[in-house]
């Protein structure tokens, strides 16, 4: 009989640290918002980091806190990759601190302008073709690395989910244009080739001749390129 009423004991508090560890998450925010400001503005705390930004006294907060003008500004598109990103995140727009969202512009070049193969590990993203035609898709994680793609034209919409690789690239014979929406106020970019190909100092050519399975030469080819960042 004890042994029953000892079992039944555990199970039980099993169950309440269970459900304590599942409804674990991060706390609901404690004020209407949490304008950023630079860590600079902090002398006194040398070498003290926070994950995302200090807040300014909301009573100091204005309109401009949450304000950015450019997004309706086509921007060029003659570069290495014929596309060129528009961040609208916390670093321009201080008062989406601690808000989890964010937007981009992308224009991309005729024929052929690329937003290359790149993650954001810290957001998902939503990606609405506001001019052209674009053919986008994403990758699947190990083991499948199942490309999942779809060609989109003005008003179609695309999901990335967060940290895997995707792309977009313009096949038609205009300018295109698309605006992204993204679930964190500092999503990141990892662009993949500049990443790989381009990192400083490189990567050992050994590395990599292994993981492409291509000649070292062609790896140290690579790495002497100059990778753009149209960011």
């Amino acid at each position: 009989m004890k042994g029953a009423h000892l079992l039944a004991a555990t199970l039980a508090i099993f169950a309440l640290v269970t459900c304590l560890l599942v409804s674990a998450s991060d706390p609901s925010p404690l004020q209407d918002f949490c304008v950023a400001i630079n860590s600079a503005q902090f002398p006194q705390f040398p070498g003290v980091f926070v994950n995302g930004k200090f807040c300014k006294d909301p009573k100091m907060a204005t309109a401009n806190d949450f304000f950015f003008s450019g997004l309706q500004i086509p921007k060029p598109t003659a570069n290495a990759v014929g596309s060129t990103v528009t961040a609208a995140n916390v670093e321009q727009i201080p008062g989406l601190n601690t808000l989890g969202i964010s937007l981009a512009r992308i224009d991309y070049a005729p024929n052929g302008g690329l937003n290359p193969p790149h993650t954001h590990p810290r957001a998902s993203e939503v990606l609405v073709v506001l001019e052209g035609t674009l053919y986008v898709g994403f990758v699947t994680s190990n083991p499948d690395n199942k490309l999942i793609s779809k060609v989109l034209n003005k008003g179609d919409v695309f999901v990335f989910p967060v940290g895997l690789i995707h792309f977009q690239l313009n096949i038609g014979p205009v300018n295109a244009v698309a605006l992204a929406a993204l679930s964190s106020q500092n999503p990141g970019v990892i662009t993949i080739a500049n990443a790989v190909f381009g990192a400083n100092p490189p990567i050992n050519p050994d590395v990599l001749s292994k993981a492409f399975q291509v000649d070292e030469k062609l790896v140290e080819y690579l790495q002497k390129q100059f990778w753009y960042n149209n960011n």
